[in-house]
């Protein structure tokens, strides 16, 4: 059986595996899924049409599958989708999509998410995550596997950031940020690229070598984007070993619909 606080309020139609744990005053609602292993803090409210993985850590006061902030919302069945082994902190905030997208929020696996850390509807984080308190997403915007982003941050809607970027503390995001750079400010700048972030995902010298030129090209020789594009393009004949992260780094430009921030 699962490990229900007495004070808890679990709907009779929630899906709720026989080893999740509920703590105390937590309210589970009619469409909410939650798998094998996960906990949920105490006063923690999950609603909508929620599904949650397994082995997550929800702590208290979180409130997760509320309606979307935006006033177009008319009571749609949108959903909420969080993945295996997320780290939920206190007073975290994930709303549901929206018919304007793809009507579903995804939160992807092994996620660190602080205290505070608001995702609107429609936002889209990948996996390996790190948003530090009181970052917050408006809607629409994708997070790519590894980000980091730093404490007080704000992420404009639509826009996208790469994987592997470190944003720090309190930076403005209202342009895109390709894979593998490292900004802060407001406005915001590209400060240089994610070394020691890579070296410790197991990045070979090789493929560092490869992306510190695409950085080279990106915003330190004066290139045009077109220009600095058909460069990296270029890349691989030269860096074979890096070819996956060249790739990676033009299929973002290509789908950039805000320009990159430079």
């Amino acid at each position: 059986m699962s490990t229900i606080h007495s004070t808890a309020l679990v709907d009779a139609s929630a899906q709720i595996d026989s080893s999740v744990t509920i703590g105390p005053y937590a309210v589970i609602g009619p469409h909410v899924t939650v798998g094998a292993g996960t906990t949920v803090g105490a006063h923690c409210v999950i609603e909508g049409h929620t599904t949650i993985g397994q082995d997550n850590r929800i702590f208290q006061f979180a409130s997760l599958g509320a309606a979307p902030q935006d006033k177009k919302y008319a009571g749609e069945p949108t959903r909420l989708v969080i993945g295996n082994r997320n780290t939920i902190r206190e007073f975290c905030t994930f709303n549901t999509g929206t018919v304007q997208d793809q009507g579903v929020t995804t939160i992807g696996d092994d996620n660190w998410i602080m205290a505070y850390v608001h995702i609107a509807h429609d936002c889209v984080v990948g996996n390996q995550t790190i948003l530090a308190n009181n970052a917050t997403l408006a809607g629409h915007v994708q997070v790519g596997d590894y980000a980091i982003i730093g404490g007080l941050t704000g992420l404009h809607q639509f826009t996208k950031v790469g994987a592997h970027v470190m944003a720090g503390f309190a930076s403005h995001i209202s342009q895109d940020v390709p894979p593998f750079m490292m900004v802060d400010g407001n406005p915001l700048a590209v400060r240089g690229f994610n070394a020691e972030g890579l070296r410790r995902r197991g990045f070979s010298t090789a493929r560092v070598a490869a992306i510190k030129q695409m950085h080279r090209l990106l915003y330190r020789q004066g290139l045009t984007l077109e220009l600095a594009r058909n460069a990296i393009a270029d890349m691989p004949a030269s860096h074979p070993e890096a070819a996956d992260d060249i790739a990676l780094l033009l299929a973002f430009l290509a789908a950039s619909t805000r320009g990159i921030a430079r």
